[in-house]
């Protein structure tokens, strides 16, 4: 009974990553793995929100991929950050006041690498979007 259940669950966590990107591009986790040309167009995205919660969201989902912020710029709202030993720089840009443009381009303007980096931060931006920002105490 219990090989069934864990059968079950490979499975249902299998199914469930294919369908996540059901949606958008069509690709299995070796495509998003493997090094390979992205498209400008990959890197470019489109979210209903303002500037800043997509700059916040946009750091979130850096950290919550365990990438290395290297610098973070508010005022002019980017981050550069290093995932997979390369620089990338993430731009954030008013579309009008209720959208904003995410962009996602190598440092080094070298499109050969894993679009999973880029398609990660967007499907996280995606879940996380509805989320409501609060204010931290530290103390």
């Amino acid at each position: 009974m219990e090989r069934i259940i864990k059968v079950f669950l490979t499975v249902l966590f299998l199914m469930s990553g294919t369908c996540a990107y059901a949606e958008g591009l069509q690709m299995d986790l070796s495509t998003l793995i493997t090094s390979q040309n992205v498209s400008y167009e990959t890197c470019t995205k489109v979210f209903n929100t303002n500037c800043v919660s997509l700059l916040y969201l946009t750091i979130a989902a850096i950290n919550a991929n365990r990438f290395t912020i290297d610098e973070i710029q508010t005022k002019s709202g980017y981050v550069l950050f290093t995932a997979v030993n390369k620089q990338f720089l993430a731009m954030i840009s008013n579309v009008n006041t209720n959208q904003a443009m995410l962009r996602i381009t190598p440092a080094d303007d070298n499109y050969y690498f894993q679009p999973g980096i880029i398609l990660n931060i967007h499907k996280y931006i995606e879940l996380n979007l509805s989320t409501p920002l609060q204010s931290v105490n530290l103390k």
